[in-house]
């Protein structure tokens, strides 16, 4: 049985694709790796993209800004295509045009503020046969991307749902979640071309615990006591670090390899190769852990906890199913801290993406002591800010406090999280024994 999307759902948003211009602005800090993955970032979080669709934008520009850099400086093996720039070649240039062009492609809409800041970043590199081959370096390493992931199940306009295999309506299958009741969040992530994995799928996630299992009931009441929007067990430090994890991924890790960068003085093709291990490996662990999403369909806490906070949507009745097992007791009315994302639950994106990121960052500190500091959601500040800064220091700290975040936040039965989190580990290992190596 196949699921499409139609009109079914009583105040269901719509999901159309959308790009927004913002004006013309000085050139972000940085060098020029650290400036246009400033720039790639505002354009792909400006245009509306849902996080896991926006890291296949962001590793495109990323694996573009990389490929440039090694074509000056011939440190590494080239990551998607191979081109040699002339010598005496600027690699700030073929840094600039290759992000450029990529960027210009996929983002029509902002195309004038794209052109001004290239008009403006090229104008910083002194006229001169070096900066001609830079340019022309960098325009060739687009196009050859560009065309290299032409069909590779990118879906447009931005946010655009799609249909998927649905399975048979019954407990523990996922309903469409309060308050928006939005259409399935991009189930088509799941069947993008990876970048560097095998195909989508390649490592597989074992099921989610039975619904008879005495570790459902355990999962089922943790999540209930702890992640309810009035939960009188959480403690406020807690409810904190739930909301410190609802930032956007994209802002949140770029700007944490740009931090990085600045720490350890990281020179043009380092910069280019760690931002480009973030998004690459990240885009990898979205598109492996979307698939699995809607393989599953397994259902959120909320319609688990409440079966009456559900609509007609397709997926099954109205009120929805209990999970028929005797040690759980149900709760009306029952809502997480953090609204549900609306797509399925198991495995865990958050715990994907984190896990990925936390295995780019031990991989290429040569250590799991990574001892750094990330940036979050102060829920005292305005909208979408990354004012709170909290310190890790191991890898596993990171990965553990991600559990407990998503549990907090009632988004996430605690297995689900440890599930993504392990597939994104797995993912990141893989992708990294393969690309981004030394020459």
């Amino acid at each position: 049985m196949t699921w499409h999307w139609g009109a079914r759902v009583a105040g269901a948003i719509g999901l159309v694709g959308v790009s927004v211009s913002v004006h013309a602005a000085p050139l972000p800090p940085g060098n020029a790796v650290q400036q246009w993955n400033t720039i790639a970032e505002n354009t792909v979080v400006s245009s509306g993209a849902f996080q896991n669709e926006g890291l296949i934008y962001m590793a495109y520009v990323t694996a573009a800004t990389y490929d440039a850099a090694v074509s000056v400086y011939r440190r590494y093996e080239p990551f998607a295509v191979h081109v040699d720039a002339a010598p005496g070649a600027s690699a700030d240039a073929a840094v600039i045009e290759a992000a450029y062009e990529v960027l210009r492609h996929y983002f029509h809409a902002q195309a004038t503020v794209l052109d001004s800041f290239h008009t403006d970043a090229l104008a910083l590199i002194g006229p001169g046969p070096g900066k001609d081959a830079g340019i022309r370096a960098g325009a060739e390493i687009a196009a050859k991307v560009i065309a290299r992931r032409a069909n590779d199940g990118l879906v447009t306009p931005i946010a655009a749902t799609s249909s998927f295999d649905a399975i048979a309506p019954g407990p523990g299958v996922w309903r469409l979640t309060p308050p928006a009741f939005a259409a399935p969040q991009t189930p088509w992530v799941g069947d993008v071309r990876p970048f560097i994995l095998n195909k989508p799928g390649q490592f597989h996630v074992p099921p989610p615990v039975p619904l008879t299992s005495m570790r459902w009931v355990e999962q089922f009441n943790d999540v209930k006591l702890y992640g309810g929007a009035s939960s009188a067990a959480r403690s406020t430090e807690q409810a904190n670090i739930a909301r410190f994890w609802t930032a956007n991924v994209i802002r949140q890790y770029n700007r944490l390899g740009r931090d990085l960068a600045d720490t350890l003085r990281l020179d043009l093709v380092e910069t280019a190769r760690l931002l480009a291990m973030i998004n690459v490996v990240g885009a990898d662990a979205q598109i492996e852990v979307m698939h699995w999403k809607y393989h599953y369909l397994f259902w959120r806490p909320v319609t688990a906890i409440d079966p009456s906070a559900v609509v007609d949507d397709g997926f099954g009745p109205v009120p929805g199913f209990d999970d028929g097992n005797l040690r759980t007791v149900e709760e009306p009315g029952w809502r997480p801290l953090i609204a549900s994302p609306n797509h399925p639950e198991y495995p865990g994106a958050h715990g994907s993406i984190t896990g990925a990121v936390a295995q780019v960052l031990s991989e290429f500190l040569g250590t799991d002591q990574i001892n750094l500091d990330i940036r979050g959601f102060n829920p005292a500040g305005d909208a979408g800010n990354l004012d709170t800064v909290r310190h890790f220091a191991s890898a596993d700290v990171l990965t553990a406090e991600i559990v407990d975040a998503r549990l907090w936040a009632g988004l996430h039965y605690r297995a689900s999280t440890e599930a993504g989190v392990d597939l994104g580990r797995k993912v990141a290992h893989y992708d990294l024994n393969h690309a981004f190596r030394t020459r």
